[in-house]
């Protein structure tokens, strides 16, 4: 046995186990995120379930468990919906309480707008106190029509509205500049043209409110009746209704259809009902652009430390100091740059930027409170350590007889720092900001208090000068998860959408690793190719 443990066989077969291990583990969570991540689109069949006592309920099985500490007994959880109607999105019902379990063919889904699913029957369109029949495929052009209508509403408020409210502010922050300045003719002629442009801005605003108004006015006027479960009447605009679905009847290539368009959906829709439903394009967007900013802000920071330190500082304690520290920093606690950023970029540099060039927006805050821009450099702060260390570890792999080569042919330090060492370097370099990239795009703590928030009316991007505007707040992926698994007055229902956005978030972090990975092994590639 001491001879065979000498061979050193135990400790390969003890590394090799463990590393089975970890990669087992790895690849299980994945597989348990995806399992639930995307199964949540798929249309599920709808039961009809009639208890002893009478009672009637219409849902999806959601699952079905055996009860604590009875022997052979189950209970099924079903998802009922009609939020609006029962309170609840699910309920228990014991299986010995069930007398049947049925699959109606006519049940159908209606997605909503608000107050999630709701399961039952249509009865009709109804029209001036009575109701008129009304078949699935009668709903569908009328549905058609209401899609239509709120994308126009939308466009109304987002665009039309919005452009008008953005030009209000600035005649207002304009009017009260010059409100500011010695009173003087040529002031008061600038003063009187803001006003008359303020004026024709709220005329126009009042004319697109009217509209609105009228549009949502008209929304109103059709209206279903469905037959609930329990043999309720609920009447519902047709206007709330986003896709209505019968998926008792739906065959396997409807099915798909269906699950890419949802899936569709989810990508590039945005949020609604507290963000327990709809897509997640804002928070993919707003961790996307923040990752890159970060990226821009980090890599020269951290690569002229690290030049620094190893080409130009001597060892000596002060230099043996610095290296200790920037180490250090890998290790201190996220919240803690948080709470740096929060005094430093906001209230510091943030609110001096505003008393300089936005004195007359205070006391409201521009660049004064958390934004894209504060969270990113907070994160680019959090993560210099990386890409120093990484940046050190590529200089110091350069070859001497390149560098010598180099001052041979009478180059300078700098011009063979600058033309040969670094570009020999960079694959070191992008490893380290591969590994910040990882890093910054799951942390949610330094956010949470620099700019994140639980819904962004507005992307960072718009039609409107300067065009990217870094001083907004912004959603993000692992907030986004946080606040849906853990804010959620709905946590049931909540969940299924916890598991999709944790998917989309390792999905997100694996394009953007893999796109710096390629880069640095075409880079890699061509430096050995040209060394050759």
């Amino acid at each position: 046995m001491k001879k065979f443990i000498r061979t050193g066989n135990p400790y390969i077969w003890l590394t090799a186990g463990t590393l089975t291990i970890c990669l087992l583990m790895i690849c299980g969570l994945v597989v348990l995120i995806m399992v639930n991540g995307f199964g949540i689109f798929w249309p599920r069949e709808v039961a009809r379930i009639t208890l002893y006592d009478g009672t009637v309920a219409l849902g999806e099985i959601a699952k079905r468990e055996s009860i604590p500490h009875q022997k052979d007994s189950f209970r099924t959880k079903l998802k009922v919906g009609n939020r609006d109607v029962s309170g609840l999105d699910f309920t228990w019902f014991d299986d010995t309480d069930i007398v049947s379990r049925e699959y109606p063919v006519d049940v159908l889904v209606f997605e909503r707008r608000e107050w999630g699913n709701m399961y039952g029957f249509l009865k009709g369109l109804r029209q001036d106190d009575d109701v008129k029949p009304l078949s699935l495929e009668g709903l569908m052009p009328l549905l058609k029509e209401s899609q239509n209508l709120y994308k126009k509403i939308r466009y109304i408020e987002k665009k039309e509205i919005g452009d008008i409210s953005y030009r209000m502010e600035k005649s207002r922050l304009a009017l009260k500049r010059l409100m500011l300045l010695e009173p003087s003719e040529k002031v008061q002629k600038k003063v009187s043209a803001v006003r008359t442009s303020m004026d024709n801005q709220e005329k126009t605003y009042r004319e697109k409110e009217d509209t609105l108004t009228a549009l949502y006015t008209k929304a109103r006027e059709r209206e279903v009746v469905v037959l609930l479960a329990d043999g309720r009447e609920k009447i519902m605009p047709v206007f709330q209704i986003i896709r209505v679905f019968a998926p008792n009847k739906m065959g396997f290539f409807a099915k798909m259809g269906f699950y890419i368009a949802k899936f569709w959906e989810f990508i590039w829709g945005e949020p609604r009902e507290a963000n327990t439903e709809g897509g997640v394009f804002p928070a993919i967007f707003g961790t996307v652009m923040m990752v890159l900013i970060m990226s821009i802000a980090v890599v020269p920071l951290g690569v002229l430390t690290a030049v620094y330190l190893k080409e130009y500082a001597s060892d000596s304690f002060i230099a043996r100091l610095v290296r200790i520290s920037v180490s250090n920093l890998a290790g201190v606690p996220s919240i803690v740059f948080g709470v740096f950023g929060l005094g430093f970029f906001i209230y510091f540099i943030g609110g001096g930027i505003d008393k300089l060039f936005f004195p007359g927006a205070l006391p409201t805050p521009t660049f004064g409170t958390g934004g894209i821009l504060w969270a990113s450099l907070t994160l680019a702060l959090m993560t210099v350590p990386v890409v120093v260390v990484a940046t050190e570890e590529g200089l110091s792999a350069v070859p001497i007889s390149i560098r010598e080569g180099s001052y041979a042919l009478g180059a300078t330090k700098i011009e063979t720092l600058w033309k040969v060492v670094l570009p020999q370097a960079t694959p070191g370099i992008l490893t380290g900001t591969i590994l910040a990239m990882a890093r910054a795009a799951g942390e949610v703590a330094p956010l949470m208090i620099t700019g994140v928030v639980k819904l962004a009316p507005s992307l960072p991007i718009d039609s409107h000068f300067p065009f990217i505007h870094l001083e907004r707040k912004f959603m993000h992926l692992g907030f986004h998860i946080y606040d849906v698994g853990f804010q959620s007055p709905n946590v049931e229902a909540a969940i299924p959408m916890v598991y999709s956005t944790t998917l989309v978030l390792l999905f997100t972090v694996l394009v953007l690793n893999l796109t710096a990975i390629v880069v640095r092994n075409k880079l890699k590639k061509w430096y050995n190719t040209g060394s050759m």
